[in-house]
């Protein structure tokens, strides 16, 4: 679920960046970080669970994906960081996979909004 939330998600924060206007790939690429970096995504969960935000069922998946085997290892975070995001990724692979269009775009529209606010 990971794999394919990882996919999703990158896509509706690239559709948002051209959308707002970015053009240029180097700019598009340093933009998206700020989204889909393993450290934003770890920031949003964080956020999503303060905020209670996520329903027992998306938490467990969220969960499952933070406890699942790594077969690959962080680049540009700890461990724990890295395991965080992918449990992240998971949630977006299992509304994508469930076909729950309208609350992967609530999530993904309020992630944006978050990274937003954090970066002003």
């Amino acid at each position: 679920m990971a794999y394919v939330g990882d996919a999703i998600y990158e896509i509706y924060i690239r559709d948002y960046l051209i959308e707002r206007g970015e053009t240029k790939p180097n700019k598009l690429h340093r933009a998206a970080t700020h989204y889909v970096s393993a450290n934003a995504q770890a920031y949003l969960v964080q956020k999503m669970l303060t905020e209670n935000l996520m329903t027992k069922e998306e938490e467990t998946f969220y969960r499952r994906g933070r406890n699942a085997k790594s077969h690959t290892s962080a680049k540009n975070a700890d461990v724990t960081t890295y395991r965080v995001a992918t449990g992240f990724e998971a949630l977006m692979g299992y509304l994508h996979l469930s076909k729950q269009t309208k609350r992967l775009e609530e999530l993904i529209e309020w992630c944006i909004q978050k990274v937003g606010e954090k970066n002003d």
